[in-house]
């Protein structure tokens, strides 16, 4: 438990909501180890968007490290960037589309009268919506991929997974916590049911250490 987060190789990646803006990701190495961190979430996402994001990290990122799926996604951010320039230059540039932004300061082109767009210029507009939506979902999964790196490690033994509690039908929740210098200074954990209530107990254990690494400190 008390072993500290390591680079892991990923084989693939899994998100189990917690509560609206908290998740557990579920890290599964090369080496069969696995690691869940509690981690927050970029903005309200759905459990159906998490399954949609991790189905996709595991598909697309097997045998990286974090950071390197990190990087992998920024690089494809910027070309997806630059495509969408390319797709929407045309439209702006005969007048028949100008860039905004939204809200949440996300890019979003304005069509000035789409009756007057010829096939072309439609063609070109299909194409902009679609890199638009596939930059936000990348973008939702590189907030995701910097959460999981930045998380701390909250480990999940279930059944046979360790020898101790192997014969009993139990789990443990367990987290360590540190004082303000970031040492080591304990670990608080949950014995339970196989069965437990992790959406529950998790942030449980995870809002305990917390406390106690504020109270230590």
């Amino acid at each position: 438990v008390m072993v500290p987060k390591r680079e892991l190789r990923l084989r693939s990646i899994g998100f189990v909501p917690l509560s609206r803006d908290q998740a557990m990701a579920v890290l599964v190495a090369e080496d069969g180890s696995v690691e869940n961190r509690v981690i927050g979430l970029p903005g309200a996402m759905s459990p159906g968007a998490l399954v949609e994001a991790g189905n996709f990290m595991s598909a697309t990122l097997g045998g990286l490290t974090l950071a390197e799926a990190r990087a992998r996604i920024e690089r494809e951010l910027a070309e997806g960037r630059a495509a969408i320039d390319g797709a929407a230059r045309t439209l702006v540039e005969r007048g028949l589309a100008v860039w905004s932004e939204d809200g949440d300061r996300r890019p979003i082109l304005i069509v000035r009268g789409q009756g007057r767009l010829l096939d072309d210029a439609a063609a070109d507009l299909d194409r902009v919506r679609e890199l638009l939506d596939d930059l936000e979902g990348k973008q939702e999964i590189a907030q995701l991929l910097d959460s999981a790196r930045a998380g701390d490690a909250t480990r999940i033994f279930i059944g046979a997974e360790n020898k101790l509690f192997a014969l009993s039908g139990s789990s443990v929740i367990a987290r360590p916590f540190r004082d303000l210098s970031g040492q080591l200074v304990g670990v608080v954990g949950v014995i339970g049911p196989t069965r437990l209530n992790y959406a529950r107990v998790v942030p449980m254990v995870d809002f305990t250490a917390a406390t106690l690494a504020r109270l230590m400190g």
